[in-house]
C-alpha cells in the first residue's frame, strides 16, 4: 500500500517522463524504419553487400548499450549530452531486426509468383511494390514489433546521459536505494512494452498479416 500510495504522490512526474520515454521510442524506431527497410530491400537487389552489411548491424548489437550511449557522445552532430544521442543509439540497435526482417521477407517470396508479375510485363519497381512488399509485410512488421520492444527498455538506459524518460526514476532509485522509484520508473516501462507489443500484433491482425 505504501508504494501504491507513492506511485499516486508521484503520478505527475510518472505521466511526464513516460511521455519523454515514448517520444524517444517513436523517434528512434521511426528513423530506423526510415533506414532499415529500404537498405533491406537494397540488400535483396545487391546480394553481395547482404553480408557485410547484416554483419555490421550484428556486431552493433553486441555493443553493450551503455558503451554505446559513451562512444556516441564525442561524435560530432549526433553525439553530445541528451535525447538526440539517444535516438541515434536506439535507432542503431533497432536496425538489425528491421534490417534483417525485410531482407529474409522479400528473399522469402515465391520466385513462381515474382516470375508471375515479369510475364506479366510488370518492370522490377512494379514487381518490388505490388507482389513482394505486400507478401513481405507480415515479417517486416514482425521486426518492428521486436525493436519497439527492445527500444522500450533499452531507452531506461538513455537517462545515464541526459535524455529523460522513465530510466530517470530508475537511476534516482538506485542512487537513493529506494525500490519504490525504481518500480516507479521500471513498473510503467513493462507497461509500455506488453501496450507496444499488443497494438502492433492487433495491427498485423486487422490487416490480415498475421500468420
Amino acid at each position: 500500500m505504501d508504494t501504491l500510495r507513492f506511485l499516486l504522490e508521484r503520478r505527475g512526474d510518472i505521466a511526464q517522463m513516460t511521455l519523454e520515454h515514448v517520444f524517444l521510442v517513436a523517434v528512434s524506431i521511426a528513423l530506423a524504419v526510415a533506414i532499415g527497410v529500404p537498405l533491406g530491400i537494397l540488400l535483396t537487389r545487391r546480394p553481395s553487400l547482404a553480408s557485410p552489411v547484416i554483419g555490421f548491424a550484428n556486431v552493433m548489437q553486441t555493443i553493450p548499450s551503455l558503451a554505446l550511449f559513451g562512444f556516441l557522445i564525442p561524435v560530432p552532430l549526433i553525439g553530445g549530452i541528451g535525447n538526440r544521442t539517444a535516438i541515434v543509439a536506439l535507432a542503431l540497435y533497432a536496425l538489425l531486426p528491421l534490417l534483417r526482417n525485410t531482407y529474409a521477407g522479400i528473399q522469402s517470396v515465391d520466385p513462381s509468383v515474382v516470375e508471375a508479375g515479369r510475364g506479366m510485363g510488370m518492370t522490377d519497381l512494379q514487381r518490388l511494390r505490388l507482389i513482394e512488399i505486400p507478401l513481405a509485410l507480415p515479417t517486416v512488421l514482425a521486426g518492428v514489433r521486436i525493436s519497439t520492444v527492445n527500444a522500450i527498455g533499452l531507452a531506461t538506459i538513455a537517462a545515464a546521459i541526459g535524455a529523460g524518460g522513465l530510466g530517470t526514476l530508475i537511476f534516482r532509485g538506485l542512487s537513493m536505494v529506494d525500490s519504490r522509484l525504481i518500480l516507479a520508473g521500471a513498473v510503467p516501462a513493462a507497461v509500455l512494452a506488453l501496450v507496444a507489443d499488443g497494438l502492433l500484433g492487433r495491427f498485423e491482425k486487422r490487416f490480415g498479416w498475421d500468420r
